[in-house]
C-alpha cells in the first residue's frame, strides 16, 4: 500500500483584478443599482440599504447591525459604529436620507431595534445583503459581479473626488491606519487637474 494519498487540491479563488477591473462603483453606477433594487418586492428597505452602505462607506456587517438608537432625527445625524477596530464618528444625513429611514421606520412590522430586518422581522444578514446587491448589480446591467464592498469603496473614491483631505477621509471611513485612506486620493482624477493648465 503506497504511503502518500493522492487527495483533490481545492481551486484556488483568483485575484479581485482578474475578477473585474476595478473594485468600486460610480456614483452613477449607485444610481442605477438603487433603481434596479426599488423593483425588488421590498425595494425601498433593499434602495435604502444601498443608498446607506454608500453615504456612510459602511461594511455589510455594520450596516445590517445598524440599530434605530443610532440615527438622531432631530439633529439629523447618524451615530457610525465601526467593526475592525474602526473609529466610531457621528455623520450629517441628507434630506433624501433622511427621508428614506423615517418612511423606513413608520412601515416597518413588527417592530425592531434593528433598521434593516427581513419579512420575518429578523435582522438582515450579510449574505442577505450580498445576495441583492448582486441581484440588484444583475438588474442594474452592470458589466461586473456587484459586491456590498464596493459600496464602501464608492464612497471612499466619490468623497476623494470631492476634493476631501486624506485625513477627514480617514475618520470618516473610520481607518485606524491612513494608508487604508490613501489607495482612494491616489486615484481621485482631481489630482491631476492642473496638470495642463497654462
Amino acid at each position: 500500500m503506497p504511503a502518500t494519498v493522492n487527495r483533490t487540491v481545492t481551486p484556488k479563488r483568483p485575484p479581485n483584478s482578474r475578477l473585474r477591473t476595478r473594485e468600486y462603483l460610480t456614483e452613477a453606477e449607485v444610481e442605477r443599482l438603487m433603481h434596479a433594487a426599488r423593483k425588488n418586492r421590498w425595494g425601498h428597505r433593499d434602495a435604502t440599504m444601498i443608498l446607506v452602505a454608500y453615504r456612510h462607506g459602511l461594511r455589510a456587517s455594520e450596516l445590517v447591525d445598524l440599530r434605530w438608537e443610532q440615527l438622531d432625527v432631530r439633529t439629523a445625524t447618524l451615530h457610525v459604529r465601526r467593526v475592525k477596530q474602526g473609529t466610531p464618528s457621528t455623520h450629517p444625513i441628507l434630506g433624501d436620507e433622511l427621508r428614506a429611514l423615517r418612511r423606513l421606520q413608520r412601515e416597518q412590522e413588527p417592530k425592531s431595534a434593528f433598521v434593516f430586518v427581513s419579512e420575518r422581522g429578523d435582522p438582515f444578514t450579510t449574505a442577505g445583503f450580498a445576495r441583492m446587491v448582486e441581484r440588484a448589480g444583475t438588474g442594474a446591467k452592470l458589466l461586473f459581479k456587484a459586491h456590498p464592498h464596493m459600496l464602501r469603496h464608492a464612497c471612499g473614491y466619490a468623497l476623494a473626488n470631492k476634493g476631501h483631505d486624506t485625513r477627514s477621509l480617514q475618520a470618516y471611513l473610520g481607518h485606524r491606519n491612513i494608508q487604508h485612506t490613501v489607495r482612494y486620493t491616489e486615484l481621485s482624477p482631481t489630482r491631476f487637474k492642473d496638470f495642463w493648465r497654462d
